[in-house]
């Protein structure tokens, strides 16, 4: 039970969506749906939006005007009256040339960002230091989370397969260009060029040949300086399983396993469009539960658990791993606060579970308020 159970007034949750990254438009969509779900019998609930300039508004959190319509991203209002932490906990609204005023202590932050400066640590060291409870993953569990290239060390320590890799940093590309293909062409082609924290497949290309590369090489640094190229798994299938921390201090609980597929439309992988926009749903196949031996389903479900506690996540998510043609199980990534819309696999694996959306997002809020700040 909460601590907060005997309260005159009700825990207020502050959701707080948006943000500076290139993801911006998918933690609006995130937001809409949880702003949606979120008992408000049981809490004051208060939409905070980040804009991609990094300014914090008080949001309407209006579910159709932060959903993609008509292939259109939302984003974050800009216009809305400006709100920002203060002392004791407080939401303070800051206007110009007018008095600040508050909105009251926020008992739990829900930060639905996704990407650089919200999902990496940066927002959950803010929270930290001003002594608010968050839902999801500490400051290093985020940062390691975001960052590919320092999540794969840490997978390797725990003992878990990765993908062969090569990471070039903005130097790397700047003062050895040649180096940097060599390094790659190393690797045997197919391999996929990502942005080293980046999400949501944004800025992410399957190069065929070296060249291919530069354009990819590119495509990747306009979303971060430092890239990650991967060798391609072979024959491979998508897993993910996802992973929720247990009330009371018990054992995280591992989902069921899901299977993504693509094939057609020219998608050669689990890409922004497939993922999100409707034109990209014919092309995808989810299976929850995947159609997987029960050995080899519980081989997967005991590695998700392995990289949860590796990175020593908290709170929620989503782990995805490669199965190869000898059911050789390789680990792809994690995300600590994975896509959240209903249709999303990380709520499709829990409600494949047992655990429909609204009792996940209870479940969230729960976990949050009974942790406490600081080190633990």
């Amino acid at each position: 039970m909460s601590e907060y159970s005997e309260d005159k007034r009700k825990p207020r949750v502050a959701v707080v969506f948006g943000g500076r990254s290139s993801e911006h438009a998918i933690s609006c969509v995130t937001a809409a749906n949880v702003l949606q779900v979120i008992d408000r019998d049981r809490y004051d609930v208060v939409p905070v939006g980040i804009s991609t300039s990094g300014h914090w508004v008080l949001e309407s959190g209006d579910p159709e005007r932060l959903s993609i319509t008509d292939g259109k991203l939302p984003e974050v209002d800009v216009t809305a009256m400006p709100v920002l932490f203060g002392a004791n906990r407080e939401l303070v609204v800051s206007e110009p040339d007018q008095v600040p005023s508050t909105l009251g202590e926020v008992d739990v932050v829900f930060p639905l960002l996704h990407g650089p400066w919200g999902e990496d640590g940066t927002i959950q060291g803010l929270l930290e230091m001003s002594d608010i409870r968050y839902v999801g993953s500490g400051v290093l569990a985020s940062a390691v989370g975001m960052d590919k290239h320092y999540m794969k060390v840490v997978f390797q320590a725990a003992g878990l397969e990765v993908t062969p890799y090569v990471v070039i940093r903005d130097r790397d590309w700047r003062q050895d260009a040649a180096g940097c293909r060599e390094a790659v062409d190393a690797l045997g082609y197919p391999v996929f060029v990502k942005p080293c924290r980046g999400g949501s497949s944004l800025g992410i290309t399957k190069v065929n040949g070296p060249d291919e590369l530069d354009d990819a090489m590119v495509e990747a640094r306009a979303h971060d300086p430092k890239v990650i190229v991967e060798a391609s798994a072979k024959a491979p299938r998508e897993i993910e399983v996802g992973v929720l921390g247990g009330l009371d201090g018990t054992k995280p609980q591992v989902s069921v396993c899901g299977e993504v597929a693509v094939s057609g439309g020219g998608h050669d992988f689990y890409d922004f469009e497939t993922k999100y926009l409707p034109e990209g749903e014919e092309y995808l196949a989810l299976s929850v539960p995947a159609d997987l031996p029960a050995e080899l389903a519980n081989e997967i479900r005991a590695k998700a658990l392995t990289a949860f506690d590796a990175i020593e996540a908290e709170g929620l998510a989503r782990v995805d791993f490669f199965v190869d043609a000898d059911n050789r199980v390789i680990i792809n990534e994690i995300n600590t606060m994975p896509g959240f819309t209903p249709t999303s696999m990380f709520p499709r694996l829990w409600a494949a579970s047992g655990k429909d959306y609204a009792s996940l997002v209870e479940h969230l809020l729960q976990l949050a308020m009974n942790r406490p700040t600081g080190l633990r």
